[in-house]
C-alpha cells in the first residue's frame, strides 16, 4: 500500500515539476521579466522631465500625422478628368482641366512621401531613447511611458496610412497620369512651374514609394533596420527586444478582461491590435532570423490567437498585414500551425 502512495506521491510532484516548467517557459516567453505585466496607458500617458525634450518634437510630427491622415481620408482623384482626357487627346480644354485637377492632387502626394522621410528621423530618435543601454527593454517601456505611446501611434498612423492607401487606387493612377503628361510637355519643350514642384528625380522616388503595396510601413522597416545597422555599439537584440516586449504588453492588454477593461474608448482596443501588428513586422524586417521562428521572442501564435479573436471586419487588414508584408512567414523555420493559423 505505501509502495502504491509512494508511486502516486512521485508521478504528482514530476508532475507539478513539469507543470512548473511549461508556466515558467510560457511567462518567460510571454512576459520577459515581467514585460507584459504592467499597464501601458497608451491613452493618457504624460512625459517626464527626462522625455520631454524628444516628446515636444515627437508631438509635433504626430498633430502633422493626423492631418494626413484626414487629406489622405478625404482624397477623392481626378478620375472623370483623366477620363475625359483619354478619350479626347485633341482637345486642348479639355486637357487643360484635367491637368489642374491632377497638379494639386499630386501636390498633396508630395507632401504624404516627405511625411514619410520625417517619419524616418523622428523614428531614430524615439529608438535612441527606448533601446539604450542605460536599462532593459521592459524598464523602457514601462517607465517612458510618455515616449512608449508615441512609438506606438507612429506605428498606428503607418498601418492606418497604408490601410487607406491600398484602398484607394486613384493615387496611382493620379501620379502615372502627371507624370505622362510631365513628360509629354518635356518632348514638346513646354516649360511648367509645377515642374520645379516635382522635378524628375523626386517624381522617381514618389514612384517607388507608391508603388509599394505599404509604403509606409516599408518606411518604418527601412528606417528601424538602417538605425541598427547605424548604431553599430548598441546590441541588436537592444532593438529587438523592444519590440518583442512592446508585442507582449499588447497582446497581454488584450487578452487580459482587468486591463483591457481599464481601456476608457474601444478605439484603443483597435490601436493596441495595430501596435501589435506594427511592432511584429518591424521585429520580422530587423532579426535575422525573424518573428515567426521558434526561437522567437515574440509569442506568435498568442498574438494571431488575439487577432482571431476580434470580429473579423476589424482585423482582416491586420491578418493580411502579417500575412502579405511580413519577411519570414514563408520561410521554412515557420511552422505549419502559424501558417494555418493564417491560412497561408
Amino acid at each position: 500500500m505505501s509502495t502504491v502512495l509512494i508511486g502516486c506521491s512521485h508521478s504528482r510532484l514530476v508532475f507539478l515539476y513539469y507543470m512548473k516548467l511549461l508556466h515558467d517557459k510560457v511567462l518567460t516567453r510571454d512576459i520577459d521579466n515581467n514585460a507584459g505585466n504592467f499597464f501601458l496607458d497608451f491613452e493618457n500617458a504624460q512625459p517626464t522631465e527626462a522625455e520631454r525634450q524628444l516628446w515636444e518634437q515627437v508631438s509635433k510630427v504626430l498633430e502633422e500625422a493626423m492631418s494626413i491622415l484626414q487629406d489622405l481620408q478625404s482624397y477623392s482623384g481626378a478620375g472623370e478628368a483623366i477620363r475625359q482626357a483619354i478619350q479626347q487627346p485633341n482637345d486642348e480644354r479639355v486637357q487643360e482641366k484635367a491637368w489642374n485637377a491632377v497638379v494639386p492632387l499630386v501636390g498633396k502626394l508630395k507632401k504624404f512621401y516627405e511625411f514619410s522621410l520625417k517619419l524616418e528621423g523622428t523614428l531614430h530618435g524615439l529608438l535612441g531613447f527606448l533601446t539604450s543601454a542605460r536599462c532593459s527593454p521592459t524598464q523602457h517601456l514601462e517607465q517612458e511611458q510618455a515616449l512608449a505611446r508615441q512609438f506606438a501611434e507612429i506605428l498606428h498612423f503607418t498601418l492606418r496610412f497604408d490601410e487607406l492607401k491600398m484602398t484607394n487606387p486613384a493615387i496611382q493612377n493620379d501620379f502615372s497620369y502627371y507624370r505622362r503628361t510631365l513628360s509629354r510637355m518635356r518632348i514638346n519643350n513646354l516649360a511648367t512651374e509645377e515642374e520645379n514642384e516635382v522635378n524628375n528625380e523626386l517624381a522617381n522616388r514618389m514612384s517607388l514609394f507608391y508603388a509599394n503595396a505599404t509604403p509606409m510601413l516599408k518606411t518604418l522597416s527601412d528606417a528601424t533596420t538602417k538605425f541598427v545597422s547605424d548604431n553599430t555599439d548598441l546590441p541588436i537584440e537592444n532593438t529587438t527586444d523592444c519590440l518583442s516586449t512592446m508585442a507582449s504588453v499588447c497582446k497581454v492588454m488584450l487578452e487580459t478582461p482587468e486591463y483591457r477593461s481599464r481601456f476608457a474608448s474601444d478605439e484603443t482596443v483597435l490601436f493596441c491590435l495595430r501596435v501589435m501588428v506594427g511592432v511584429i513586422i518591424l521585429y520580422d524586417y530587423v532579426h535575422p532570423a525573424g518573428a515567426f521562428v521558434k526561437s522567437s521572442k515574440i509569442d506568435m501564435k498568442g498574438c494571431i490567437k488575439v487577432l482571431r479573436d476580434e470580429p473579423p471586419n476589424r482585423v482582416e487588414g491586420l491578418l493580411n498585414a502579417l500575412r502579405y508584408t511580413t519577411k519570414h512567414l514563408n520561410d521554412d523555420t515557420t511552422s505549419k500551425q502559424i501558417k494555418n493559423m493564417l491560412h497561408v
